[in-house]
């Protein structure tokens, strides 16, 4: 539970009222234990990152806390404890926990906790196997090729029936 101080002190106010808005900005959250990596390591996650349109953000714990139960989000103060930082994302967040996964693998110090996706909290172990499963427009092109093959095996018979009458046809007027 986040400690509330009996003399609320502006300056974390405003830092409380900072994490909430940046939060709010995102609809899903991973939580990651970043203690050991380097700073160049952390950089180059977050280049990674930002290519998804995803931010990572390292928040204070009581104040992320704090956000999270005013936003009235239940569930995440587990994985609120020790260094964290936090994967801000809007979309395509199975690539983004992909991205974490991969490199928790090239830098064992970054450890997945867990998050909080669509309003459901994931452990590691399905946040993990959430990472294995295609992207929204993976499954969209899937979805396309699917549509468009049978469209496409149609056209090429119907093309040869064409061919071979042509052929047929030229030969029966010699």
């Amino acid at each position: 539970m986040a400690m509330r101080a009996k003399k609320l002190q502006p300056a974390k106010v405003e830092a409380i009222a900072a994490a909430k808005s940046v939060l709010e900005g995102c609809s899903d959250y991973i939580f990651a234990d970043y203690r050991g990596l380097t700073v160049e390591q952390i950089s180059e996650l977050r280049k990674q990152l930002r290519a998804k349109n995803c931010s990572f953000k390292v928040i204070k714990n009581n104040f992320a806390r704090i956000a999270f139960q005013e936003m009235k989000v239940e569930g995440v103060n587990d994985y609120l404890s020790g260094p964290t930082a936090i994967a801000l994302s809007t979309e395509d967040t199975n690539e983004v926990a992909k991205i974490l996964y991969d490199f928790a693998k090239e830098a064992p110090a970054l450890q997945v906790k867990g998050g909080l996706i669509e309003k459901e909290v994931y452990d590691s172990d399905k946040l993990e196997a959430f990472s294995k499963l295609p992207g929204k427009k993976q499954l969209i092109a899937m979805i396309m090729s699917t549509i468009n093959a049978p469209v496409q095996k149609l056209a090429a018979t119907l093309q040869a029936y064409v061919d071979k009458k042509s052929e047929g046809g030229e030969a029966a007027a010699e």
